[in-house]
């Protein structure tokens, strides 16, 4: 079967995968309310059949399929059953939850629940575990999201920005950040904003944000400003060409300053905005807003 000519019924399928307590359940059903049919905790080895049968009345067009590591020999047949659906022109992508030990260490301690790999021992050797086992279907997502600092709202609108509505060629999730709170583990591309002049010297901007438009204007006429919002779009649009030769739909953009308030802010609004006038589609992400 040609790969261009996908059979009849299901054409697109996205795999939730990720660390446990990363947000698989807020994720699948954030896909389920934007259409999705969504097939939780399906053995991997099933995934291909499972798709062809949904798909025989031609009633169901997208599925998401939710799987964790407790599926037996999870990446060989996660892989395969991948093959497979790509082998019948069916487009796949996958979607990795991914949060820090710490974020995990107390959701699952708050929760009461032992790690499904724990296998008796302390909960990081678990997450170390389940770590390991995913490392290949994370080097092969679609699309990262790091929910360690994500609320259950927060989540669900960067799944809805991603999955919602129709594929886009290629959409990007430009996020400002701090590096005082570490680099997001998500991003695609980092931008460093640090050598411009910073508006928390100015006593009059120092409590404003770069959402308000005095603070926007103080870091945009920087002199440099305009050169490195140029270069940075430029750079962009030709990783763009190469994520899509390569089939890669989704890029994560981080800029980052030194608190994620006022010039990462400002410059990734800047970003999303002349990235949309270019036909990507773009969500904004202010991770670290508010922090200080």
């Amino acid at each position: 079967m040609s790969m261009d000519q996908p059979e009849a019924g299901v054409a697109e399928v996205v795999l939730v995968t990720g660390m446990s307590g990363a947000g698989r359940s807020t994720a699948a059903r954030a896909l389920e309310d934007c259409g999705w049919f969504v097939v939780d905790n399906l053995l991997p080895s099933l995934i291909p059949e499972t798709v062809r049968a949904l798909g025989q009345d031609g009633a169901v067009a997208r599925v998401a399929v939710v799987v964790d590591v407790r599926g037996g020999r999870f990446f060989d047949d996660t892989e395969r059953s991948l093959t497979r659906l790509r082998d019948e022109g069916r487009d796949v992508r996958i979607l990795f939850l991914e949060a820090s030990d710490e974020s995990l260490v107390r959701r699952f301690e708050s929760n009461r629940r032992p790690h499904p790999l724990q296998q008796g021992e302390r909960l990081v050797d678990g997450l170390r575990r389940e770590r390991l086992a995913l490392a290949g279907l994370r080097a092969d997502a679609d699309l990262v999201v790091d929910t360690s600092q994500l609320n259950v709202h927060e989540l669900r609108h960067r799944v809805e920005a991603a999955f919602g509505g129709e594929a886009a060629p290629l959409r990007a999730t430009v996020m400002s950040f701090g590096f005082k709170y570490g680099i997001p583990v998500d991003a695609d591309v980092v931008l460093d904003a640090r050598f411009l002049p910073n508006p928390h010297w100015v006593e009059n901007l120092r409590e404003h944000t770069g959402l308000d438009s005095d603070v926007r204007e103080y870091v945009l006429d920087a002199p440099a400003a305009a050169s490195f919002l140029t270069e940075a779009v430029r750079l962009l649009d030709i990783m763009a060409d190469g994520y899509l030769r390569e089939g890669k739909r989704y890029v994560t953009v981080a800029v980052g300053c030194t608190g994620g308030k006022h010039r990462s802010v400002a410059l990734a609004e800047e970003v999303a905005a002349r990235l949309g006038a270019q036909d990507i589609e773009s969500v904004v992400v202010h991770r670290d807003l508010g922090r200080e």
